[in-house]
């Protein structure tokens, strides 16, 4: 599997497939699989506490990152399919919406308005 050839679609079948193998479908609803992203979104961030944000990744730092991000999109891929979350369209639109927020023009290379 690569990202060059594996879809979205594919990727929410290979973790509801996990879950209904183990029925997991008991615990997982919204609530429970929202603290779970946070949680592991914590443990991706805990790689990067107290250390130079110019380091570079490599090595066993890569391989940890490259792990823990991997849990964050597996439960928000858990948290769609228990929500029934199209994430192809709202992610469409909540890139959509962000466009009108944050006008192109006004924030090229900027993130805020008040530099």
């Amino acid at each position: 599997m690569s990202d060059q050839n594996t879809s979205l679609g594919e990727l929410r079948e290979l973790v509801r497939a996990f879950v209904s193998e183990r029925r997991w479908e008991i615990f997982h609803n919204p609530k429970d699989l929202a603290i779970s992203v946070a949680l592991e979104a914590a443990e991706l961030l805990e790689l990067f506490q107290w250390r130079d944000a110019r380091e570079p990744l490599g090595g066993e730092k890569l391989r940890c990152f490259r792990e823990e991000l991997a849990d964050v999109v597996i439960y928000c891929l858990a948290a769609a399919n228990a929500a029934g979350i199209d994430l192809s369209e709202a992610i469409k639109d909540k890139i959509e919406k962000n466009a009108l927020k944050y006008p192109r023009q006004q924030y090229l290379g900027r993130y805020s308005l008040e530099e």
